[in-house]
């Protein structure tokens, strides 16, 4: 039997806050079709990882490794296949819905992906708000409108902080559904949820 590649790879991370240890030896390791699913309780270090793992915040020891190579000698070629869904969604309050995801494609460098604005749209519920600015939008409504920018960019790899934040049942169903899809496809996922996620085996599960 092949051995499974791992395509992301914690290697002893630590994390530390002043003087206090957040976290420390932390690894886990990725392949295509799985997810990681980051727990704890507030303040336990859950953001943090999360961001080292996107390459946002350096790790105080350990690295982060990207098919193999560290994401510090692979900036270009990680960020390109990295969507980042956080707790600030970056979305452009005074640009419409359509205009906030035609921007977020452009600048992801995946023009190919401009045609499918609509049908995106649909699958996430947020056909008949297309033409609205964002701030008018619930917040759930705004998380709905970050989770078609994921689907659009194409990224391999999806870093996700509590991601059913704001969400009704429905909304939660889709991010099972779009999670179920994406590892089918080849991505991997990392989270930080209270949620259970059915995702069966392909799931790992790190308690902070």
């Amino acid at each position: 039997m092949a051995k499974t590649v791992s395509l992301l790879h914690a290697r002893d991370l630590s994390c530390f806050r002043g003087e206090v240890c957040l976290f420390e030896n932390l690894g886990f390791e990725l392949s295509a079709g799985e997810a990681l699913q980051v727990e704890g309780a507030n303040g336990a270090g859950k953001t943090s990882l999360l961001r080292i793992i996107a390459g946002m915040t350096p790790p105080d020891e350990g690295d982060v490794q990207w098919r193999g190579q560290s994401i510090k000698g692979c900036r270009s070629d990680f960020n390109a296949q990295l969507a980042y869904l956080g707790h600030h969604l970056g979305l452009k309050h005074e640009l419409t819905v359509e205009e906030n995801l035609r921007a977020s494609i452009l600048i992801q460098g995946a023009a190919d992906s401009l045609g499918q604005v609509a049908d995106v749209l649909r699958h996430v519920g947020l056909s008949d708000r297309s033409d609205l600015p964002v701030r008018v939008l619930s917040a759930g409504q705004k998380q709905r409108v970050a989770l078609a920018r994921m689907l659009l960019v194409g990224a391999v790899l999806w870093v996700m902080d509590e991601p059913f934040t704001a969400l009704d049942s429905s909304g939660i169903g889709l991010i099972g559904d779009l999670l179920g899809d994406h590892l089918d496809r080849g991505g991997l996922a990392v989270m930080t949820s209270h949620q259970a996620i059915p995702l069966g085996s392909r799931l790992q599960r790190l308690v902070l």
